[in-house]
């Protein structure tokens, strides 16, 4: 089943993840060049600055932006949430092996629509690559902002989608639409995930409609940079 049309997208997205979790790594380096490293460093960097005190990651996959996270001053310890066993159990082993000072990071299933915290925990809250698969997108920006304390910040890094005017935007269209899905194929066994993923951001709002959202919600603040040529973007936003 599509899980753009799925009942229960929560459920397809979580049953994809879990299919492509041993090579969603790799496909990440691959599909990036590995820029999507660099671009974890930046939401995080952004999402810290300035900050004391407890950072969340939803929808935290293998663990990469919490770590990121984790590396930025003034962060004491890193909750990292995810539905899918598969990607905890990952972002478990992988925060086990890491030899840096960074703070601690607790991997936890938990939905980013019904996030187990109290009101006002996090001085931070970010995500990476997750916001498009969310079943309720203005319920898990609302749920965010209730966790977060009073001055904290929540930064979102996103794919979005691209006209295709310019030629630089019909490569990447073209590589996104028809390599992307073959490399799926080859390197993780599962074409349609990476199917569903450029389908998924063609169904996602553009980088001002996102940030619209943002405000909507109740954040202030807001705002985005553009990277890749357009084709990602860092979001951010505070709770006033």
């Amino acid at each position: 089943m599509d899980p753009l049309i799925a009942p229960d997208k929560a459920r397809a997205v979580a049953d994809m993840f879990g299919r492509v979790a041993p090579r969603y790594d790799l496909m990440n380096d691959v599909m990036t060049l590995g820029l999507h490293r660099y671009w974890r460093h930046l939401a995080a960097r952004a999402a810290a600055l300035g900050l004391q005190g407890l950072g969340l990651d939803i929808g935290a996959g293998t663990g990469d932006l919490a770590q990121a996270l984790a590396r930025q001053p003034g962060i004491a310890r890193v909750a990292a949430v995810d539905l899918v066993p598969g990607m905890v159990a990952r972002g478990r082993d992988k925060a086990r092996r890491r030899r840096s000072r960074a703070a601690p990071i607790a991997f936890a299933l938990a939905d980013g629509l019904r996030l187990p915290f109290r009101d006002g925990t996090f001085a931070c809250a970010v995500s990476g690559f997750t916001l498009r698969n969310v079943a309720d997108l203005p319920a898990c920006l609302a749920e965010l902002r209730r966790v977060l304390v009073r001055g904290g910040r929540t930064v979102h890094l996103e794919l979005t989608p691209v006209a295709g005017r310019r030629l630089p935007e019909r490569l990447f269209l073209a590589y996104f639409h028809h390599v992307v899905p073959r490399l799926g194929q080859v390197l993780a066994g599962n074409r349609s995930a990476y199917t569903y993923l450029p389908r998924s951001v063609l169904a996602f709002p553009n980088a001002e409609g996102l940030a619209e959202m943002l405000r909507q919600s109740g954040y202030v603040g807001v705002g985005y940079r553009l990277l890749a040529g357009g084709t990602t973007a860092i979001h951010w936003g505070t709770k006033g």
